[in-house]
């Protein structure tokens, strides 16, 4: 699983994700109700307004005032700029990125909606036949998480039905807690759009399931992204459950800009479990490029710079019980400690 950072830039004063957007020829055709006094069409229902002649475009519901000085996107439609009964907005979470992988709770939230709203990969990931019969498919690439979600929630403010994907689940490392945060923000409420969320398989339980038994006692998962967590508090959560018998599940590992995140990882763990902890590595579960690996502790700093190791990967460190046989990681949960077997 990977997990979306930084947001998109635009040179041009153009409007995707449900802003107020300053312009002199304006078209929406998501959401806005549309009021203008030169050119201006509405193809979903929301309201734009433009009174000059420049070059601008909301395409998701905004709101859009004229304003000669300014070339910047900002986002904020509020429930106020749409007319619509607002349709249903759903969370689906697409599990580890093969078909097989999704749930059927999943792929019917799919065929049911309207429009489908995604990073290009994730969108990439679901079947022909699901996107094919959508509306309209929008879809951003690596940095768009933001302007999409809100795009997401403005078609559904327009009176769509839109599923907003992403892999793994929505609830870990993911866009159902933004997608509240932005609806909360706009004065709408969950109900009002009936949002709802379609769990997956997280990216931990379906690495695991490659690696054998490692999850099989108390586990807890870090993300090595410092995008929104800075990394002195990301080090302090390192420490704190590395110090505790705790299965470790490390999200976004590696990235050329976090080459310092991931080594300083190592050297954490290290710290406080023994080098020869066993260690499973899964690059691309599910994916035509996946691959594991079980190694020890001692020699992952190591792989860091080999092609195993990135975003896509995920690293399960064991605890001092976890053992490896037969090529499989086994964390006991204790059932030796109460039965002959």
């Amino acid at each position: 699983m990977s997990t979306d950072t930084d947001a998109d830039a635009d040179d041009e004063s153009t409007s995707k994700c449900g802003a107020s957007s300053s312009s002199e020829s304006s078209s929406s055709k998501c959401g806005a109700s549309s009021s203008t006094d030169d050119s201006s069409s509405s193809k979903c229902g929301g309201s734009s307004s433009s009174s000059s002649s420049s070059s601008s475009s909301s395409k998701c519901g905004a709101s859009s005032s004229d304003d000669d000085e300014s070339n910047e996107q900002e986002v904020g439609a509020t429930i106020d700029d749409f007319d619509a009964e607002p349709g249903q907005l759903i969370a689906v979470g697409l599990g580890p990125g093969h078909p097989e992988g999704m749930t059927e709770r999943a792929k019917n939230a799919l065929l049911e909606a309207d429009h489908i709203v995604g990073y290009t990969t994730y969108i990439e990931l679901i079947p022909d036949e699901i996107t094919e019969q959508a509306d309209d498919i929008y879809d951003t690439p690596m940095c768009g998480e933001v302007s999409r979600t809100e795009e997401s929630i403005d078609r559904t403010l327009a009176g769509n039905d839109v599923a907003i994907v992403g892999s793994g689940d929505p609830n870990v490392y993911a866009l159902a807690g933004l997608a509240l945060e932005i609806l909360e923000s706009k004065g709408a409420t969950a109900s009002m759009v009936d949002f709802e969320v379609v769990p997956g398989v997280p990216a931990a339980q379906s690495c695991a399931a490659r690696l054998g038994a490692p999850l099989v006692n108390d586990t807890v998962s870090v993300s090595l992204s410092d995008h929104l967590v800075p990394m002195p508090e990301i080090e302090s959560r390192l420490h704190s459950v590395a110090s505790e018998n705790f299965t470790i599940t490390i999200y976004n590992p590696w990235s050329r800009k976090r080459r310092e995140n991931f080594e300083k990882a190592c050297e954490i763990l290290l710290t406080h479990r023994d080098e020869d902890t066993p260690v499973g590595i899964v690059h691309g579960a599910g994916r035509e490029d996946e691959q594991v690996m079980i190694t020890e502790l001692g020699e992952l700093e190591d792989l860091g710079e080999s092609e195993i190791i990135d975003m896509t990967t995920t690293i399960v460190v064991g605890t001092e019980d976890t053992y490896v046989w037969d090529d499989r990681m086994v964390t006991p949960r204790g059932y030796e400690t109460k039965y002959d077997y």
